[in-house]
């Protein structure tokens, strides 16, 4: 067989080889292009020639037409948005806040945020809504009440925030005010305010104190004049029921005997019915007894 021969069929034998793996690529990149998955957590919007189509695909695997259809991936997991929002309370104070969202985007509407309004919806919904929401809450409550009340207003802002959102497929978690941040001049005053309220409260107890103090020493007074009152009501009882034992014991002849017995023997010069010596006739034994 000549050289040329050789050199022709082993051209023929390589070009052959060469379409087979060319043919073999182009089937697996065909078949890898009909081929598509969704991660889970997640849904596909299928495209058609760019043309967004209603139905959805859910998580797995999906079969599509190669280079026809395109299919994007739409996360319907709890995302977590956070950002600056500046507003201006009831009583005229400049109020910078920081929040956090969690949202996450409803499966249904999908394909619907994907065609109207595409992948950036932070930016294009939630971040001009949850300013706006910010601002029309804030204008509600004075400075003060911003930080008192904070639960609440957080409460009212998620409200708000639903009902604004969920029209276009957006579901709210959860809304958190991270931090309330107010003018230097504001902050002062509110810890000028602090210290006052708790020079007052100081104050407050310790005439409290006093007042305690001073009634248990008037009460110790009463208790000690009761007590008194009742040492002396006890003293007068006993004297009073000694001077009836004595009065009950005291007879005439006791008496005249307990006269006579005390007697100096020297007659008054002076007589009257107040003597004793006159009462118990004494003076006319003493007469006759000097006849």
């Amino acid at each position: 067989m000549s050289k040329e021969k050789v050199i022709d069929i082993s051209t023929k034998k390589t070009g052959k080889i060469v379409g087979i793996c060319c043919a073999a690529a182009a089937a697996i990149i065909i078949a890898v292009s009909a081929i598509s998955i969704v991660p889970a957590g997640c849904t596909g919007v299928v495209t058609t020639f760019g043309k967004v189509s209603d139905t959805v695909l859910n998580e797995g695997i999906h079969v599509k037409i190669p280079f026809a259809q395109k299919v994007t991936t739409v996360s319907n997991k709890i995302q977590v948005y956070e950002a600056d929002a500046d507003a201006v309370s009831k009583d005229l104070q400049t109020v910078n806040s920081t929040i956090a969202v969690n949202f996450r985007i409803k499966t249904a509407s999908s394909a619907n945020i994907y065609k109207n309004i595409g992948t950036d919806y932070q930016n294009v919904i939630l971040m001009p809504t949850v300013q706006e929401c910010m601002k029309s809450v804030c204008a509600k409550y004075t400075a003060e009440q911003l930080i008192t009340e904070r639960a609440q207003v957080g409460d009212e802002i998620k409200e708000q925030l639903i009902e604004k959102v969920d029209e276009y497929g957006i579901e709210i978690e959860k809304f958190n005010i991270v931090n309330f941040d107010f003018s230097d001049e504001f902050n002062q005053a509110i810890e000028a305010k602090q210290v006052a309220e708790q020079n007052l409260l100081k104050t407050k107890t310790e005439q409290e104190q006093e007042i305690v103090v001073a009634e248990a020493e008037a009460k110790k007074k009463v208790i000690a004049a009761d007590a008194e009152a009742t040492s002396i009501k006890t003293k007068a009882d006993a004297q009073a029921e000694a001077n009836k034992t004595i009065a009950a014991s005291l007879s005439d002849e006791l008496i005249k005997y307990q006269t006579i017995d005390k007697w100096d023997g020297i007659l008054p010069k002076v007589a009257s019915d107040a003597n004793p010596l006159v009462s118990m006739n004494l003076d006319e034994s003493t007469d006759k007894a000097s006849e």
